[in-house]
C-alpha cells in the first residue's frame, strides 16, 4: 500500500487530492498550518499533520512525522491580484516564501529518502497562468513560472535515480478559496489610475464558463502520479486543457 503526503489540505484542491487518494486505497498524509481532521475522512489511512512549509522546523517534523512515503504532492499556495506597480515587496517575498521556496523546501526534505530508495514521485502544483498571460497576477505568476523551471530542471536530475517529478496545471476554479484568500491581499493593490484597467477584468471572472473543479485537479495529481513516461506537464480543468492544447499543441493537455 503505497503512501502519499499531500500539504495544503484544509481546502480546495489538496483537500479533494486527499480524499481522492485515500478512495483509490492509498495512505494519506493530509497536512495543513491549522490541522482540521473534520474535513477528512476518519481511517486508519488518513492522518492529519502540522505543517507550515515555510518553516524549516515545521518541515523537519512533518517529515519525521510522515515516515517514508512514496510521493509528494506540492499543493500549498497563497495567491495576490494586483498592479505590480503597488504590490509591496514584503507581499512579494511572502507569494514566493509559500509558493516557491515552500515547495522547493518540501522537495529537497523528500529527495534523500527517494534517491535512497531509487523511487519516488514529486508532483508539483502550478496553475494555467504558467499556460498563457494574465494582467494583474505578475508577482503570482512568477512564483509559479518558477516552480515550472524549477520542476524541468528537477526531472532530469532525479530521473538519473528513477525518481519522477512532474507538473500539474489547474485552470480557473471559481469554487476554491483563492480569490477569498487572495482578497485579504487586494487592500491598495489596485490603485485609482488602474481602476478603469482593472474592472472588465474582474466582472469577467464571474461571467467565465468553462472552469476548474477540485476533482479535476484531485484527478490531474493522480494522473501524474503514476505516470512512468517522460511526460512533465498535466493540465488540470477544460479551461487549462485548452490552454495548453494552444501552448504545446495537445503535448501538455
Amino acid at each position: 500500500m503505497k503512501t502519499v503526503l499531500i500539504t495544503g489540505c484544509s481546502s480546495g484542491y489538496g483537500l479533494e487530492t486527499a480524499r481522492h487518494f485515500h478512495w483509490a486505497g492509498w495512505n494519506v498524509i493530509a497536512t495543513m498550518r491549522t490541522p482540521r481532521e473534520d474535513v477528512l475522512p476518519k481511517s486508519e489511512r488518513m492522518r492529519v499533520l502540522a505543517l507550515d512549509v515555510t518553516r524549516p522546523e515545521s518541515i523537519q517534523a512533518a517529515i519525521a512525522a510522515a515516515g517514508p512515503i512514496d510521493v509528494l504532492v506540492n499543493n500549498a499556495g497563497i495567491g495576490v491580484m494586483g498592479a505590480f506597480e503597488a504590490t509591496p515587496m514584503a507581499t512579494a517575498r511572502e507569494i514566493f516564501e509559500t509558493n516557491t521556496f515552500g515547495t522547493m523546501a518540501m522537495t529537497q526534505a523528500v529527495v534523500p529518502q527517494f534517491r535512497a530508495r531509487g523511487a519516488g514521485v514529486v508532483v508539483n502544483v502550478t496553475s494555467s497562468v504558467t499556460l498563457a498571460p494574465m494582467p494583474l497576477v505578475a508577482v503570482y505568476a512568477a512564483s509559479k513560472h518558477a516552480i515550472e523551471g524549477f520542476t524541468e530542471s528537477l526531472a532530469l536530475e532525479l530521473g538519473a535515480f528513477g525518481v519522477r517529478a512532474k507538473l500539474v496545471e489547474p485552470g480557473y476554479g471559481p469554487t476554491t478559496k483563492f480569490i477569498s484568500n487572495t482578497g485579504q491581499r487586494l487592500e491598495g493593490l489596485i490603485p485609482q489610475e488602474y481602476a478603469a484597467f482593472a474592472e472588465p477584468i474582474f466582472q469577467g471572472f464571474g461571467k467565465t464558463t468553462v472552469t476548474t473543479n477540485e476533482l479535476d485537479v484531485a484527478e490531474g495529481v493522480w494522473r501524474a502520479a503514476h505516470d512512468t513516461t517522460r511526460r512533465l506537464r498535466f493540465a488540470a480543468g477544460p479551461d487549462a486543457v485548452a490552454l495548453a492544447e494552444a501552448k504545446f499543441g495537445g503535448v501538455a493537455a
